[in-house]
């Protein structure tokens, strides 16, 4: 998901800009590239037109008004189905104005036995549809992708669900590599600069994003055996040699807080004609080294970190490429375990904790991307519990 899905702009991007895609394990990234100059619909008018996983006399509640409820609750805080419910009946009279509610306010049980009925990848993309109809991007936005497991989902018979960019399920985080080429093949990155974790760089990863006419910042570990080995032999030995004969672009940030100083250096290298691999890696075009120092009461700790870019060596571009990824585990994932609940939450029937993964995706981008209220994402989910008004305003009425 700044993916999340978030979006930042093409060279410094800010948390509060993101637009978090409704996608778990958590895979985060920014969406679609085209600016859409129609007006956009509602989130309801596009659940109108979303297939009913039920058949007979199991469909009591109209499915608009469960998938509208349980959005508006949410973005007052709700964490689970009960919590869903609970706000439903709170805020009865006020439904009762735009809603069917043919037998009133669905139980919580209806919720639960819905959400996990409904079809992960199709609720995936009737909101990635509505996300990409009110947002206006410019070319060279990030594209994060990230990945988180949702920790209470385990179940008898198997662990935590871990869940892939826009929403697909894997039976675990080895099958993320496969899972990748799949996902960006359905997206609009053109333009964009797509950045993955370690487990996501892979060759296969490199191909689909440039086919896909966007560039690419993957992170190095030690999953690439002898390239790791070879890409930090480089860039160590020409560290120590302070990047002498090595042609180069160099940047440095400082920050201060809560007693922490950290120091960031980016050096960018075009220079790989000795990269045996490079043959094998499309549109590989330069490496990059990132040094964090840490100082924590007097304590400094150094951490050094690899990239491998199909950008050139524009040091200022890669440099937001690499903080806009972490930004997601800072921005991100603390707010949806914290503050939404994810790791809380207990929901593990069929697709239900996929769903309600997605859900909070939705809701944390409505969040992030209003600018009526200036508080935090705590602050506006007790706005909109208060106030209709603002509620409304966030489902874009």
């Amino acid at each position: 998901m700044r993916k999340g899905f978030f979006v930042s702009g093409p060279v410094e991007p800010v948390c509060d800009d993101k637009f978090l895609l409704p996608v778990s394990l958590d895979l985060w990234w920014k969406m679609g590239m085209q600016n859409h100059t129609r007006s956009p619909r509602s989130l309801q008018a596009h659940f109108e037109e979303f297939p009913d996983p039920r058949i007979g006399p199991a469909k009591r509640h109209e499915l608009l008004d469960i998938l509208m409820i349980a959005v508006c609750a949410m973005l007052c805080g709700a964490e689970g189905f009960t919590e869903i419910a609970q706000c439903g009946r709170c805020k009865a009279e006020w439904f009762k104005r735009w809603l069917a509610l043919p037998h009133g306010i669905p139980s919580h049980d209806t919720f639960n036995r819905v959400f996990g009925l409904i079809d992960a990848a199709k609720f995936r993309d009737c909101f990635l549809a509505w996300t990409q109809s009110l947002r206006h991007v410019v070319a060279g936005e990030l594209v994060a992708l990230d990945g988180k497991t949702l920790r209470r989902s385990r179940a008898r018979g198997h662990g935590p669900i871990h869940l892939v960019l826009g929403q697909l399920k894997v039976d675990d985080k080895s099958n993320e590599i496969t899972a990748l080429p799949t996902l960006l093949r359905a997206l609009e990155l053109a333009g964009c600069v797509v950045t993955v974790d370690a487990m996501g760089c892979q060759k296969t990863v490199a191909r689909e994003i440039h086919e896909a006419d966007a560039d690419y910042v993957l992170a190095l570990k030690a999953n690439q055996g002898t390239l790791h080995a070879e890409v930090q032999a480089f860039l160590d030995d020409a560290h120590a040699r302070r990047f002498a004969d090595v042609a180069h672009q160099f940047t440095e940030t400082v920050e201060k807080d809560h007693g922490r100083i950290e120091t960031r250096r980016y050096w960018v290298s075009e220079q790989i004609a000795w990269l045996a691999d490079k043959p094998q890696w499309e549109a590989l075009r330069s490496v990059g080294l990132v040094e964090a120092v840490r100082e924590v009461a007097g304590v400094l700790t150094t951490q050094r970190r690899y990239y491998l870019s199909s950008l050139p060596a524009q040091v200022e571009r890669f440099a937001a490429a690499v903080r806009g990824h972490w930004e997601i585990e800072n921005c991100v994932h603390w707010v949806l375990d914290v503050q939404m609940g994810e790791d809380r939450c207990t929901v593990r029937q069929h697709n239900a904790a996929q769903n309600l993964a997605a859900l909070r995706a939705l809701c944390l981008n409505q969040l992030r991307r209003d600018q009526q209220v200036k508080l935090g994402i705590r602050g506006k989910q007790k706005a909109a519990g208060w106030d209709h008004q603002y509620l409304a305003s966030l489902l874009n009425f």
